[in-house]
C-alpha cells in the first residue's frame, strides 16, 4: 500500500487562509504587517525564492519591500540597509536571501538583524531562545514540517526520530524542535557510520542533505513518516534528468513509508508561509506594545 502524502500545498493554502484573516484584523487595528527582503547577487534560485516570498505577502495582505545589490555589493552597503530597516517601525521582519557572495560573512550580516525582526529564526539570540525552549521565532522549514507532521497526525511524542543534516538553517534547529515535543532524536550527516541502520529504525525520517534521491525505500522503515526537505534537479543521465526531485527517492520510499512528502509540493509551500507567520506575529507584537 502506498503511503499518505503529506500534501504541504494544501496544508499552507489552509494556513494562509487564516493568516489573511489575521492580518485583515491586525490593518483594522492601524499596523500593516511589512516583510523587508534583501537580495544580492543574481542567484537564479534565490530569485525565485525571493520572488515567492513578495507573492506571498501582497497575497495575504501585507506589505513587502524589496532591495537587489549586484554580485559585488560591498557587505557595508547591506549592513548600512538592514540598520536603516532596524529602525523603521513599519518594518516588522528583515530577511537576507542566502546563500550570499563570498566577500559576505553571513554570521556578520544575519547578526546584524534586529532579533525582534529576524523572522527567518537565524540570529543566534534567537537560536539560543530555541535551544532554552523560550519563545522565539523558529527557523521557516522546521518549524513547516512540524505544522506537517501536526496536520498528518504524526504522533511526534515518544517517537525515534532520525535528522538526516546537520545545517543551521535546517538540521539543528529540526532537531530541536522534534526534542521538545517529546521525540528520541538522532542527528546523522555526512561521516555517520552505517546511516541505513539509523533510517530503518526511525518512526520519523527526516531528509535535509541536497542529495538527489539519495533514500531508497530499502533504507525506510515500514510505517515510518518520511519528510523530504531536498529540492535537487535529477543528474544527467538518469531517467528523467533535469526534472524537479527531493532527497529521497519518493518512488520506493512511498511503498514502504506509513506518510511521506512530495517534492515539490511538500515541505516547500510550508516554508514561505511560515515565514509570513512570523511576520504577522512580529507586527503582532508591535501592535500590542503600542496598544494599536
Amino acid at each position: 500500500m502506498s503511503a499518505r502524502i503529506l500534501d504541504g500545498n494544501a496544508l499552507s493554502a489552509d494556513v494562509r487562509a487564516q493568516l489573511a484573516v489575521d492580518v485583515a484584523a491586525i490593518k483594522a487595528r492601524g499596523v500593516t504587517p511589512c516583510l523587508a527582503v534583501i537580495l544580492v547577487g543574481d542567484n537564479p534560485a534565490s530569485a525565485v525564492y525571493v520572488r515567492n516570498k513578495v507573492a506571498g505577502c501582497e497575497k495575504a495582505g501585507m506589505r513587502s519591500l524589496k532591495f537587489d545589490y549586484p554580485a559585488d555589493a560591498a557587505p557595508k552597503a547591506v549592513l548600512d540597509k538592514i540598520a536603516e530597516l532596524n529602525a523603521d517601525p513599519s518594518v516588522h521582519g528583515i530577511l537576507v536571501q542566502l546563500p550570499l557572495p563570498p566577500q559576505f560573512d553571513e554570521k556578520t550580516i544575519l547578526e546584524a538583524i534586529a532579533v525582534g525582526k529576524d523572522v527567518d529564526g537565524f540570529h543566534a539570540e534567537n537560536v539560543g531562545r530555541l535551544s532554552q525552549g523560550q519563545r522565539a521565532f523558529f527557523p521557516c522549514t522546521p518549524h513547516g514540517v512540524m505544522k506537517l507532521l501536526a496536520a498528518g497526525d504524526v504522533e511526534v511524542c515518544g517517537a525515534d526520530a532520525v535528522v538526516i543534516g546537520r545545517s543551521n538553517i535546517v538540521g539543528k534547529p529540526m532537531a530541536m524542535l522534534l526534542t521538545q515535543a517529546g521525540a528520541t532524536v538522532t542527528v546523522c550527516h555526512s561521516q555517520t557510520r552505517d546511516l541505513a541502520a539509523h533510517t530503518r529504525r526511525a518512526d520519523i525520517l527526516i531528509v535535509a542533505i541536497g542529495r538527489p534521491l539519495f533514500i531508497t525505500g530499502e533504507m525506510v522503515k515500514p510505517g515510518a513518516a518520511v519528510i523530504d526537505v531536498g529540492m535537487n534537479r535529477i543528474p544527467a543521465g538518469q531517467p528523467d534528468a533535469g526534472k524537479l526531485c527531493g532527497d529521497v527517492d519518493f518512488a520506493s520510499a512511498r511503498e514502504v513509508a506509513g506518510a511521506i512528502t512530495p517534492v515539490p509540493g511538500g515541505v516547500g509551500p510550508m516554508t514561505i508561509t511560515m515565514l509570513l507567520a512570523n511576520t504577522l506575529e512580529s507586527a503582532q507584537r508591535v501592535a500590542n506594545t503600542q496598544g494599536a
